[in-house]
């Protein structure tokens, strides 16, 4: 792997990995289904929000594609409107309210858990829909990697920096079913994750306005 192709692979696993470690809709489903379930029916949330990550990191590989093809002004605009989504995304959780994040402390009475559990099929449907119907999951993608691919980048490349991604979601989503299932742990995490969203959420204000700067300038 040359340098460039390197460079854009750190781009890329950085940002997504900030964009996963805050808090969100996918954080809480999980949650919830490392309560209720145990072993694989609870593994089967964490396939399903991969599974639709997954969906949209291939339309936008191959959007960015038509897009890089079809007109550079084209895909100039794209970048700053990715770059200004990521400083959204920034001002989101950087304005947000530390009260906010007591959504993430879910009662656990164990009589309620052992009564609402689900199979793996329900979990991973229920995963997916949650995945496929948050907006915001196509609109970092396609933010993402119109800043960084280029018609240089070669399809094996791009398909490679796809399942990277989808592995790195399953995993996270996995690790925090096994580290969260327990309410000691997520207490923690709980007390945690409003300065976990303020770090990330300025790095990712900070790519935002490189990414805008470099658009710009670039005309």
């Amino acid at each position: 792997m040359d340098v460039g192709l390197f460079g854009i692979f750190v781009t890329v696993a950085v940002a997504h990995f900030l964009a996963l470690l805050s808090p969100g809709p996918d954080f809480v489903l999980v949650v919830k289904s490392a309560i209720r379930n145990k072993g694989k029916n609870a593994i089967g949330i964490a396939a399903g929000i991969a599974s639709a990550n997954a969906v949209y990191i291939a339309l936008c590989l191959i959007g960015v594609g038509s897009i890089l093809a079809a007109s550079v002004s084209i895909m100039i605009t794209l970048k700053i409107i990715g770059g200004l989504f990521l400083i959204y995304l920034a001002i989101q959780a950087l304005k947000a309210r530390k009260d906010s994040y007591q959504a993430l402390t879910i009662e656990t009475a164990s009589s309620s858990a052992s009564a609402n559990k689900s199979s793996f099929v329900v979990e991973f449907a229920t995963g997916f829909m949650s995945g496929i119907l948050n907006p915001k999951n196509l609109l970092f993608y396609l933010s993402l990697f119109t800043v960084v691919l280029n018609n240089d980048v070669s399809f094996g490349f791009k398909f490679s920096l796809g399942v990277w991604m989808t592995l790195v979601v399953f995993l996270w989503d996995a690790a925090i079913i096994f580290l969260l299932s327990t309410e000691k742990v997520r207490h923690r995490f709980t007390k945690m994750a409003y300065y976990i969203d303020k770090v990330t959420g300025a790095i990712l204000g900070l790519i935002g306005v490189t990414i805008v700067k470099s658009a710009i300038t670039s005309r």
